[in-house]
């Protein structure tokens, strides 16, 4: 089988979890007011986390004979995760709201990938993408419960 959709998802991911590690990567840098102190280091956390799934998914898509996109031009051209230039005038609700909508996303994402994986029979790469899906989103719901957000909303 030649696992075209299953391909397409884990590239698509790629791509996506590369701008949303320099997104994380850009609350680290300009976070600042109440909780820096334990946001800075959070935001290490999620940047490790977010690489973990890029390196596992990566190397899946390689598994199963696809190329994943490897160029910060390709990960750009691909990426649905938006990603502006950085200004010193945002508030910390705003920018872990922002973290929050890419998190949203990439969960959307990893449910097409589960999808995919039903669809073509490779329940490896189903795992995977089950697995990343629940660690992102338990990560929604404590970035929510920061934001003073019930579970959900």
């Amino acid at each position: 089988m030649s696992r075209e959709k299953t391909k397409a998802v884990l590239n698509q991911s790629v791509a996506d979890l590369s701008k949303a590690a320099a997104l994380v990567h850009q609350v680290h840098w300009y976070l600042r007011g109440p909780g820096f102190m334990k946001l800075h280091h959070k935001m290490d956390e999620l940047m490790d986390g977010l690489n973990s799934h890029l390196d596992v998914l990566s190397e899946r898509l390689i598994t199963i004979g696809g190329s994943p996109v490897s160029t910060l031009k390709e990960f750009d051209e691909l990426s649905n995760i938006e990603l502006e230039t950085a200004t010193w005038d945002k508030t910390t609700e705003e920018r872990l709201t922002e973290v929050v909508k890419a998190y949203k996303y990439l969960s959307d994402l990893f449910q097409d990938g589960v999808h995919a994986t039903d669809e073509e029979d490779d329940d490896v790469t189903n795992g995977l993408f089950a697995d990343a899906k629940g660690d992102i989103e338990k990560t929604i719901w404590m970035l929510e419960s920061e934001l003073g957000l019930a579970p959900g909303l």
